[in-house]
C-alpha cells in the first residue's frame, strides 16, 4: 500500500514541477480566448484538471508548455464554447451560502505577477481590444503565434487543424487586426456644419 502512496506522491510532485509554472501564461491565453477573467480562471482550472488526469501519459523531458497549451485550447474549443451557448440553470431554492461563497471566491485578491499585469494591460490596450473583436478562430491563431510565439505546427496540433488552415487564419486574423488598428488611428473627420435651412 505504501508503494502506491509513494507513486502518487511522486506523480503529484512531478506534476507540480512540470505543469504549475505555466499557470500565469495559460491564464493569459485563457483570458484572451474567453474575454472574461472569471471564465479564464475556470478554463485554466478545467485544463489543469484534464492535464492531471492524463499526466500518466505525459513523457518527461518533452515540451510541457506545448502539452498544456494543447489541452487548454482543446478544452476551450470542445467544452467551453458549448457550455457558453447553453443558459446556466440553477434552482433558486438550492442556492446556499456555500454556493455564493464559491462564486465570490473567483475574484482574485492576491498580488498579481508581472506577466499577468502585462497581459491585463494588453487586454485594455487598442491591440488587445482589437484582438478581442476578431472571430474566435482568428483570435486563437493570432494570439498563440504572435503573443505566445508558437509555430504553425504547434498551433495546428493544439487546434486540430491542418497547417494550411492555421496559416490562412493567421494571415486573415493579422490583416483584420491591422485594418482595425488603422481605422482606430485614422483621424476622425468631423461632419461639416449643416447649411442654413437644412433640418
Amino acid at each position: 500500500m505504501s508503494t502506491v502512496i509513494d507513486i502518487r506522491e511522486q506523480r503529484n510532485e512531478h506534476f507540480v514541477q512540470e505543469a504549475l509554472p505555466f499557470r500565469e501564461q495559460l491564464y493569459g491565453t485563457a483570458l484572451t480566448l474567453t474575454r472574461d477573467s472569471g471564465d479564464a480562471e475556470d478554463l485554466v482550472q478545467e485544463a489543469y484538471t484534464k492535464a492531471y488526469a492524463s499526466f500518466h501519459r505525459y513523457e518527461p523531458g518533452t515540451n510541457a508548455r506545448a502539452w498544456l497549451y494543447r489541452i487548454l485550447v482543446n478544452t476551450f474549443m470542445s467544452v467551453y464554447r458549448y457550455r457558453q451557448r447553453r443558459p446556466q440553470q440553477a434552482a433558486v431554492e438550492r442556492v446556499t451560502d456555500w454556493h455564493l461563497a464559491q462564486a465570490e471566491s473567483h475574484t482574485s485578491t492576491g498580488l498579481k505577477s508581472a506577466e499577468t499585469q502585462v497581459l491585463e494591460n494588453l487586454a485594455h490596450s487598442p491591440v488587445g481590444q482589437a484582438l478581442r473583436e476578431l472571430p474566435d478562430s482568428y483570435r486563437t491563431a493570432v494570439y498563440l503565434a504572435d503573443v505566445e510565439g508558437f509555430s504553425y505546427k504547434e498551433i495546428a496540433r493544439f487546434t486540430g487543424r491542418p497547417i494550411g488552415t492555421v496559416m490562412s487564419r493567421l494571415h486573415r486574423g493579422r490583416q483584420q487586426l491591422r485594418d482595425m488598428l488603422e481605422r482606430e488611428r485614422a483621424p476622425r473627420r468631423e461632419s461639416p456644419p449643416a447649411s442654413p435651412g437644412t433640418p
